[in-house]
């Protein structure tokens, strides 16, 4: 369910998710605050692969950003299987490394690159996800996941509706320009496909 909060941080981990479509935002929270997005799960990856190491509490928030459906199966069931498989053991300890790499990229890219190639970035990740050029997403919405003022995300999304590279319209957003959303977006995006195909294959 769209906005779903499967787990908060600290909490112990119950389920495995694989998502199928829609996709996982991951949200890092200090001290109260609204939080801010490092990572995303979709039908790429999974929600609890740190299970793997042993350690049984959810390190970030994770919330249903794109509505869909997941496999679900409970954690000792997952650790069971996991402890019998060495092809698991593999694939999973492939995507943890993908998944620390996106989550120290996202990191750099906070503090480095600005609003609209930062945009640019969040909205390609989000098309990967859910296999769509159009998903529904408010101004409210990315600035929460961006960590920035909803009047940044009003003026990054202008200027990339502008350019003719997306529509947008009561929090609808269409990817008009693939090519041309991808040549806007920061270096971080190249860098996390990259990461990914290395790994993953």
């Amino acid at each position: 369910m769209l906005a779903e909060i499967l787990s908060e941080a600290g909490s112990t981990t119950r389920h495995v998710y694989f998502p199928t479509d829609g996709f996982i935002s991951l949200v890092s929270v200090i001290d109260g605050s609204p939080g801010i997005e490092v990572g995303m799960v979709g039908q790429e990856g999974m929600l609890g692969a740190h299970l793997a190491l042993g350690v049984a509490s959810q390190p970030l928030h994770a919330l249903v950003q794109g509505a869909g459906t997941a496999l679900r199966i409970n954690a000792r069931a997952f650790r069971a299987e996991l402890s019998q498989s060495p092809a698991l053991q593999s694939a999973v300890a492939r995507y943890l490394h993908v998944l620390m790499t996106q989550l120290a990229i996202s990191t750099a890219c906070v503090r480095f690159h600005s609003v609209q190639p930062r945009l640019a970035r969040w909205l390609l990740m989000t098309q990967d996800r859910p296999v769509s050029n159009s998903f529904h997403v408010t101004h409210e919405f990315l600035a929460y996941m961006l960590g920035v003022r909803r009047v940044g995300i009003t003026s990054a999304a202008s200027a990339l509706r502008r350019d003719g590279l997306i529509s947008y319209h009561r929090g609808h957003v269409t990817v008009l320009d693939r090519k041309g959303l991808e040549a806007a977006a920061c270096t971080c995006y190249a860098a996390d496909c990259r990461s990914y195909a290395a790994v993953m294959g």
